[in-house]
């Protein structure tokens, strides 16, 4: 499975893609997906799902916030 950080469907705030995106691979155990793979450079992630994008995000405290 690969996923490519960054938003490249933007709002209207400006798309919040990094100058760096890259896409890279990650590693699915069944259906499971370990989060520190998730979140190996970065302390947020851009979900797109149907036409909405979420926002995952790992706190301070390490737990996860998913916001719209």
């Amino acid at each position: 499975m690969s996923a490519a950080s960054g938003d490249d469907g933007g709002d209207a705030a400006g798309p919040t893609q990094s100058p760096a995106a890259t896409t890279r691979t990650l590693t699915m155990h069944g259906s499971r997906i370990d989060s520190r793979e998730l979140f190996a450079t970065e302390r947020e992630i851009v979900i797109a799902h149907g036409g909405d994008t979420y926002r995952l995000r790992l706190t301070s405290q390490n737990k996860l916030i998913l916001t719209k």
